[in-house]
């Protein structure tokens, strides 16, 4: 089911090029394919067995490709995938503007590009998500590079694009050399690049420590954390709405998902040693981007430099060795790639009519657009995280779980929540209330296509916000078994292999550890 999850998207790229003479056919068969595509994802969902902590639906098809090439899926890769099959389809219904021009050769040529450029990055996120082998994750994790390069700086249609496109080509791919160093030592120490089996080999600690720090310089580059973070400003201001809603959906989730798949589980010993370091850069991350926030009279660079605090809230979770700070990740990723695609497309539905991103031209739109103004106030809140949505669940989650690693640092980052606020409710005060701007012609409020493009994000961040077990019960067992079958740090090293529990059975899965270490009974406790 893998296997065809991954071939959707490049048969509608095949219908694309062979059968489809107008624009119309070609935005129907691209939408047909990922419409497909994310309803093939759902199956896989209530296909997954939420109570083994062990991949599942593994296909292997070495014996007929040159690499190791074995994909399957646990409870940390599905809800990526489950994300990037639902953004990739609002992706093609936010951009009609493409086929609003001439129904020239030349346009409808371009047309089919942007719409090949958003199907081919859908497979190789979906790839990249599923992947068993360390070469594989690399050569998704550099291949995802070229058709968003080609999307910022072809489609875009800012005067800094080109410089833009670089900016997010050259950053990632410098910190992915080393990630690339990083691999082939891997390599050399134990000869293969199979997850699983590395994950049951042993590394010297100062080899691991090493290793460790080329594999996080390419993911903090791409998380981003401050100070690598430069590139995603003016990526996100100059990218076309498709562009700016990848980036915010699935692209910045990369970094998490590696966090969990390769730093964590491959290098326990070293993830526990430079966790003061990982906090501090998150603290510091949080604090500097919500200050600059406030400084900002970009709509799309507000929304950005929101993105880089609340994915350092993310990573926090990660590398807090407890379920429930690596479940609030997960969560506060998927919420994150809801909430943040949706404020883009509010911001382009005011540069649809007004062709402005500036802020200060913008005031008493509720007069106006009253519907808008209530849809851009719900996002507001979700941004804010505030109970019942989504990402409060995700980032009180995240909060816990780093808060029992480290509580002073965790105090310093919690600061997020008043700065949040604060630049949060400054900017919907300046595009929403007050009287009219004297810049700005009326103009009408959002279109029947508009708000059925931005409901189903309205819907999901409330569903998951007041159902979170929705996600958490799928997550339970893949957690756990990624926290509990890491060797303790004080625990001293053997000079050769020490097995790992890998089995769901006993104690771990008895219910007695889902009430104590559960995120159902932690919730339970506190409330």
């Amino acid at each position: 089911m893998l296997t065809v999850l991954l071939l959707t998207p490049l048969i509608g790229v095949v219908g694309i090029i062979l059968g489809c003479s107008t624009e119309r056919q070609s935005r129907q068969v691209a939408l047909l394919a990922s419409l497909a595509n994310f309803a093939l994802s759902l199956v896989l969902w209530g296909e997954y067995d939420g109570n083994c902590g062990h991949f599942q639906f593994v296909q292997d098809w070495s014996s007929v490709t040159f690499c190791h090439f074995i994909i399957g899926l646990d409870g940390i890769s599905l809800f990526f995938v489950l994300l990037t099959t639902f953004i990739i389809p609002t992706c093609i219904l936010g951009t009609p503007t493409l086929t609003s021009v001439s129904s020239s050769t030349a346009n409808i040529s371009a047309v089919k590009s942007f719409l090949i450029t958003l199907l081919v990055i859908e497979t190789l996120l979906i790839a990249l998500f599923v992947v068993l082998d360390l070469l594989l994750f690399y050569i998704c994790f550099e291949s995802v590079l070229i058709p968003l390069f080609l999307l910022i700086g072809i489609w875009s249609h800012s005067q800094h694009k080109v410089r833009a496109s670089f900016m997010l080509f050259l950053y990632t791919l410098f910190g992915s050399l080393f990630m690339l160093l990083s691999f082939i030592g891997i390599y050399m120490s134990i000869g293969s690049t199979d997850y699983q089996l590395i994950a049951t080999s042993y590394i010297q600690p100062e080899v691991q420590n090493i290793m460790w720090l080329g594999i996080f310089l390419a993911l903090a580059i791409k998380t981003p954390l401050v100070p690598f973070h430069i590139w995603l400003p003016l990526a996100h201001t100059e990218a076309p709405l498709a562009g700016s809603m990848l980036l915010a959906g699935v692209i910045l989730k990369m970094a998490t998902y590696g966090y969990l798949r390769i730093l964590l589980p491959l290098f326990p010993e070293a993830s526990s040693y430079f966790t003061p370091l990982v906090y501090t850069l998150c603290t510091i991350s949080i604090i500097y981007t919500s200050l600059s926030t406030l400084r900002q009279v970009n709509l799309k660079s507000i929304i950005a430099y929101a993105s880089i605090s609340h994915m350092a809230i993310a990573t926090m979770g990660v590398f807090s060795n407890t379920v429930q700070g690596i479940e609030g990740s997960i969560l506060l990723s998927v919420a994150h790639g809801l909430a943040s695609p949706a404020l883009f497309i509010s911001v382009g539905v005011l540069y649809d009519r007004w062709h402005t991103l500036i802020l200060p031209y913008y005031r008493g739109l509720t007069s106006t657009m009253p519907l808008f103004s209530l849809l851009f106030f719900v996002f507001c809140l979700a941004n804010m995280a505030v109970p019942l949505t989504a990402n409060f669940i995700g980032e009180f989650l995240s909060f816990a779980g780093a808060y029992q690693r480290n509580p002073f640092i965790t105090i310093l980052a919690s600061s997020s929540v008043v700065l949040t606020a604060a630049y949060t409710i400054w900017t919907y005060n300046r595009v929403c209330l007050g009287s009219p701007s004297r810049y700005l012609n009326p103009r009408l409020d959002i279109s029947r296509r508009e708000f059925y493009l931005l409901f189903p994000f309205l819907l999901l961040i409330f569903v998951l916000g007041i159902a979170p077990l929705v996600v958490l019960d799928s997550l339970h067992f893949s957690v756990s078994s990624l926290i509990y079958s890491k060797i303790s740090p004080s625990l001293p090293w053997p000079l050769t292999r020490r097995p790992r529990p890998r089995s769901t059975s006993g104690w771990r899965g008895s219910a007695g550890w889902r009430r104590q270490f559960g995120v159902k009974g932690f919730l339970t406790s506190v409330c």
